[in-house]
């Protein structure tokens, strides 16, 4: 008679969890797993970055690459105010391709 009681229990306990984990797995496919792919996209762009790149930072400091230090992993940049040293991290993957688009002539 316990056994069965048992099995009773389990099996609602079971169907209790189902909805938490079909939340799970909704979150995952649509918030998780896309901006997982977001930061690898962004990892390779700022492995990719070559000099002369016209390029964007996060701050919005539009520059050219002069030049790249593998050593500390940074950047030299030209702007109109002069030569700035930026974190490979701080360009942005977004606002550099949306520069380098070629612009439509209406």
């Amino acid at each position: 008679m316990y056994t069965l009681i048992f099995l009773q229990s389990d099996s609602s306990t079971l169907m209790g969890m189902l909805p938490f984990l079909l939340m799970f797995v909704v979150i995952y496919l649509f918030m998780i797993r896309p901006q997982m792919k977001r930061q690898k996209n962004e990892k390779a762009f700022q492995a990719s970055i070559t000099k002369g790149n016209k390029i964007i930072t996060t701050s919005g400091i539009h520059g050219k690459i002069l030049d790249i230090v593998s050593s500390d992993n940074t950047l030299i940049i030209e702007t109109g105010a002069g030569k700035m040293k930026f974190e490979r991290s701080a360009i942005s993957m977004e606002l550099s391709k949306k520069l380098q688009a070629p612009k439509k002539i209406k």
